[in-house]
């Protein structure tokens, strides 16, 4: 009996293995959806500060990631790193990244990428649970999703692409410049 069973996990184990790799958007289920205000949370960063979301008073770009110093999660920091002076300067908007690990992994994790906004503790991964933010890999994995909320709070973008790390800060500047309210046409006097 053992045989057989230990034989079936094999079999349904190496299946998956050969299965195609996907990185395209997957419909999921998310709970927070776009038109709808996130949920308030507040969380310790990696500065031992806590961050609350409804203080921001400025568009929001909110990236849940897997892990700390995993390979993807460590692309992603990176790619946000990269442009989050041209956010802040552009779209007046700030960036946070939330995952499940303590506090002191964070500050770790910022130190060795130079990061120059918040990475948010969520040990108990209740702020991931309001958000609805869906496991990936089969189940086995925390999601990779990037919500973007407007200065109230009020999410105007998601996106979940758990294999693409570098593609959600793409997504998220697409969607801060369509928020972004268009220059008005003609010109101004200077006095």
């Amino acid at each position: 009996m053992k045989t057989s069973s230990i034989i079936a996990a094999i079999a349904c184990t190496s299946a998956s293995a050969f299965a195609p790799a996907s990185t395209a958007r997957q419909n999921t289920a998310l709970n927070l959806k776009v038109g709808e205000t996130a949920p308030d949370f507040a969380l310790e960063d990696q500065n031992g500060k806590t961050f609350k979301r409804s203080a921001a008073k400025k568009p929001l770009v909110v990236y849940f990631y897997p892990a700390d110093s995993t390979p993807g999660c460590t692309v992603q920091a990176k790619a946000f790193q990269e442009e989050i002076q041209s956010i802040r300067k552009e779209f007046k908007a700030d960036v946070v990244g939330i995952s499940g690990q303590g506090a002191e992994s964070k500050q770790k994790f910022a130190q060795e990428l130079g990061l120059d906004f918040s990475i948010l503790a969520d040990e108990k991964d209740a702020v991931r649970k309001e958000f609805g933010v869906p496991k990936a890999a089969f189940g086995f994995l925390p999601g990779r999703v990037t919500y973007v909320l407007d200065k109230d709070g009020v999410c105007t973008s998601v996106y979940d692409n758990l294999g693409d790390a570098a593609s959600h800060i793409v997504k998220a500047k697409e969607a801060l410049a369509e928020m972004k309210p268009a220059k008005k046409a003609g010109f101004t006097l200077p006095f």
